[in-house]
Parts: structure tokens; sequence; C-alpha cells
């Protein structure tokens, strides 16, 4: 009988060390975050959508339930196999717009900013789940359409946290870091939202724009800043 094979480490930990060996290569010092007691990963978000149950059912049909095509970083969460179509402003459109799961009290839409220019919005930054005053929009699923009144946001960017995390970066919910990205296209970001949750794993997430102007690679050395 053969023996099992051994666990594949998760894709966090392989980053997290991956990252300490090029800090080694470039002769610098590891960083504290690289020490910290769970490994930093930095996530690009894409543009996606949050749906409640009763949107979904209008979307792709009574009783319909989404289904997972991949499995997210943070615990439950997954990308669903199903996605829809977005109508912006002067009928222009997004296709294959991803739905993230599982469903959500609320509707909401989450582009970049050159998502938001391509399709005629003129969308605010906000925290996830604020949209009061927010531009709406039209869904466009096999079974029907939903119309949106409000929702279409750009998500700040934002670092997920358990209460360890944010006690070794000694921040709150609610305060602000800044995130060092290096490689050729070092950057830093100010104004990284904390959110501390007992339920979550340390990620912070920027958006497409954001990773695209650092060139946000699995082995870019990172670090969050108080």
């Amino acid at each position: 009988m053969q023996n099992p094979s051994p666990p594949v480490p998760d894709r966090a930990v392989i980053e997290h060390f991956v990252r300490q060996a090029v800090y080694r290569q470039l002769g610098k010092p590891v960083p504290a975050t690289a020490t910290a007691p769970n490994p930093l990963v930095v996530n690009v978000s894409a543009r996606h959508c949050h749906l409640t149950q009763d949107a979904v059912e209008l979307l792709f049909g009574k009783g319909h339930e989404l289904r997972v095509h991949k499995w997210l970083y943070q615990e439950g969460q997954f990308a669903a196999q199903e996605t829809v179509t977005l109508i912006g402003p002067r009928s222009r459109v997004i296709s294959n717009l991803r739905i993230l799961g599982p469903c959500r009290n609320i509707n909401q839409v989450e582009l970049a900013y050159t998502d938001a220019v391509a399709l005629g919005f003129d969308v605010p930054l906000r925290l996830s789940g604020d949209i009061d005053g927010t531009p709406g929009c039209m869904l466009m699923g096999p079974s029907g359409f939903l119309e949106m009144p409000n929702g279409v946001i750009r998500a700040m960017r934002h670092a997920h946290m358990h209460p360890d995390d944010a006690a070794f970066y000694a921040v709150k919910n609610k305060e602000m870091m800044k995130l060092r990205v290096g490689g050729p296209c070092a950057v830093t970001f100010e104004e990284v939202l904390v959110r501390v949750d007992e339920s979550v794993k340390l990620e912070v997430h920027i958006d497409t724009d954001e990773g695209n102007a650092c060139n946000l690679r699995a082995d870019t050395p990172c670090e969050l800043l108080k």
C-alpha cells in the first residue's frame, strides 16, 4: 500500500518563502512582515459582482444556486461558474462579469477605474457595502435582467486581518496602512484600509489598475507599513 502524498503547501505559504528568498538573493534584509504570524498575501481583485439570492434567481432562474468555479483565498469564498453581462451608460457593456459567492444581502459591482471609464461610469471610491449614492447599472443573465438603482463602486484597497495580525502590525479595524511593493516597478500604496475579523486570513486586495501599475507577481516582495 502506497503512502499518501504529503499535502501541497498553501499558495500563501509558497509566496511567503519565495519573497524571503528574493530578499536574500538581492542581499537585502528580510522585512519584519516576512516574519509576521501569518504570510502576507497580496492579490489583485479583478472586476466582479456580489449578488443576493433573489438576484441570482432573477438572472438564472427560480431556485438556481451559484456553483463553484474556483475557491478563493478566504475560507468559504469562491468565484462562481456563473457570469453576467453588465450594461452601463450609453449601452456600453462588459461581458462575462464574474459573480463571487456566496450570496450577500446587497447587490454590488466592483470595477477598476479603467473599467469605469470604458463603460462611461463616474464611480466613487468606497468601502465594500457602502453603496448609498453610488451609480446603478443593468445586469443581464440567461433568464432575465436585474436593474440596480445603485451599487457600482471602485473598491478601496484594503487588508483583511485576523486579530493576531492586527496585534502584530499594531493597528485597529478601519485604520490605514501603507503597502510597499518592490521589484522593477516598485511603488508604495497609501491609504490601505484595515479590516479586522476573526474569520479571515491576512490578505491585501488591490484592483487590476494597481496590480498592473506595480507588475505584481507571486515573487514580488511586498510589506505592510503602519
